[in-house]
């Protein structure tokens, strides 16, 4: 069975079909919020729709996910962090990546 799970929490575990587990080092308990969960979902999609690979999908993803929300809870904290707040610093996670 080629199945990938995704245990989503304040450090997402990820298993993949080969057996390799992966724990997401970003993110906040600030995520724990209505809608958090529907941007990772969008997240995901549009990597997938970009064409990555799904395994990559889901690492990539879940890591610019909880690296939106760190950044979005610098900036609101993490007691008034909501859903809208991580979708405004994905860009801001992509230049951090990208910068190293």
């Amino acid at each position: 069975m080629n199945v990938i799970i995704l245990i989503k929490g304040h450090y997402s575990f990820i298993a993949l079909p080969d057996g390799t587990g992966y724990f997401n080092i970003t993110g906040n308990a600030g995520m724990a919020t209505g809608g958090s969960g529907d941007v990772l979902t969008g997240i995901l999609t549009g990597l997938m729709a970009q064409g990555y690979k799904p395994e990559e999908v889901v690492v990539f993803g879940v890591f610019l996910h909880g690296l939106a929300g760190d950044l979005a809870s610098g900036k609101v904290s993490m007691e008034a962090l909501v859903a809208s707040d991580i979708i405004e610093n994905i860009g801001n996670a992509y230049i951090a990546i990208n910068q190293g």
